[in-house]
């Protein structure tokens, strides 16, 4: 089993940027997928981006495609979420999640196991 913990998340201007990260414990995440997703207030969650274990394919929403940015240290066992040009419809709780799929990975059902999430307010 993998734990994973979000952290970077705060308010954060119209414009600005932040970073998101996830740190795993438990085992590596060399052999995992790894993505992100949100989720606003009173909304279903939605898939953010996503790395496959390669670390080479990514996949992104339309709504995040070259604002947003996904990588991952498999030294540090840390995946990343760089998010630039961030908008007020950004503000959702951010959650990473691990997969054991090979391929393709963009559902919610493609994945494992979560972290808590971290709160990303986008708001002047």
């Amino acid at each position: 089993q993998v734990q994973l913990v979000e952290s970077g998340g705060g308010l954060v201007q119209p414009g600005g940027s932040l970073r998101l990260s996830c740190a795993a414990s438990g085992r590596t995440i060399s052999t995992y997928g790894m993505g992100w997703f949100r989720q606003a207030q009173g909304k279903e969650r939605d898939f953010v981006a996503s790395t496959e274990r390669n670390g080479v394919n990514t996949y992104y929403a339309d709504s995040v495609r070259g604002r947003f940015t996904i990588s991952r240290d498999n030294v540090r066992n840390t995946v990343y979420l760089r998010m630039n040009s961030l908008k007020p419809e950004d503000t959702a709780v951010y959650y990473c999640a691990v997969s054991s799929i090979l391929g393709a990975i963009i559902d919610v059902k493609d994945f494992d196991s979560w972290g808590q999430g971290t709160q990303v307010t986008v708001s002047s």
